[in-house]
C-alpha cells in the first residue's frame, strides 16, 4: 500500500538495481556536456553555453553525493533533499536544452564562418545530449517517488525494530501454549510400588 509518508521518509527507497547505472549515464552525460558547453564559453562567453556549465556542475554535485551515499552511508539518506534536488534538475535540464537548442538554430542560421558553425554546432550538440539527460532525470524522478510511495516507513522503522521499539500486534503477541494431550496430569493410578504396599497392607 503506498502512502505520501514515504516522501519524508530517511533511507534509500527500495527500486531496481539498473537505476543505479542510470545515476551514473547522467554523470557521464553531464561531464561531456561539460566539456561541450565550456568549448562554446570560450567562443561565446555567455548564453546557453554559460547556463549548460552551472546545470553539468550542479548535477553532478547532486548526483555524485546521492550515489555516495547510496552506496556507503545509506543511514543518512534523507528523501525529501533528493526529492526537490531531482525536480529541480528536471527543470534546470529543460530550460538548459532548449535555450541550447535555440542559441544553435540562431547561430547556425548565419552560416558565415567556422566561429558560427563551431558555436552552433557546440550548442546544438549540448541541445541533443540535454535533452536525453533532461528524459533520464524524469525517469529517476519517477522510479525515485514510486520508491518512496511503496516504503513509507524508510529505515526508520528498521531502526526502531533494532531498538526492539517496534510495537507488536495484540493478536500476534499472545500465541497459546499448546499442551500435549498424550500427557494426563495428575497420572492416572498410584504407582507400581504404592499399589504393590496398598495391597500388602490389604492382605495383612
Amino acid at each position: 500500500m503506498s502512502s505520501a509518508r514515504g516522501l519524508l521518509a530517511k533511507g534509500v527507497p527500495p527500486g531496481a538495481a539498473w537505476l543505479l547505472y542510470l545515476r551514473i549515464a547522467i554523470l557521464v552525460l553531464s561531464l561531456i556536456i561539460l566539456a561541450l558547453a565550456a568549448y562554446a564559453v570560450s567562443l561565446f562567453s555567455v548564453g546557453a553555453g554559460a547556463f549548460l556549465i552551472f546545470v553539468t556542475i550542479k548535477t553532478m554535485l547532486i548526483f555524485g553525493a546521492a550515489v555516495a551515499i547510496e552506496i556507503w552511508a545509506p543511514q543518512y539518506y534523507y528523501r525529501i533533499g533528493a526529492l526537490v534536488a531531482y525536480i529541480l534538475g528536471v527543470i534546470f535540464w529543460l530550460s538548459g536544452w532548449a535555450w541550447a537548442a535555440s542559441s544553435a538554430a540562431f547561430w547556425l542560421s548565419w552560416g558565415l564562418d567556422n566561429y558560427n558553425n563551431h558555436e552552433g554546432g557546440a550548442l546544438a550538440a549540448c541541445a541533443g545530449l540535454g535533452a536525453l539527460t533532461w528524459v533520464l532525470t524524469i525517469v529517476n524522478l519517477g522510479f525515485f517517488i514510486r520508491g518512496c510511495l511503496v516504503d513509507p516507513d524508510g529505515a526508520g522503522a528498521i531502526h526502531q525494530a533494532e531498538l526492539g521499539q517496534v510495537k507488536q500486534d495484540p493478536a500476534q503477541a499472545y500465541q497459546p501454549v499448546q499442551l500435549d494431550q498424550s500427557y494426563q496430569y495428575p497420572p492416572q493410578g498410584p504407582p507400581q510400588q504404592q499399589q504393590q504396599q496398598q495391597q500388602q497392607n490389604y492382605v495383612s
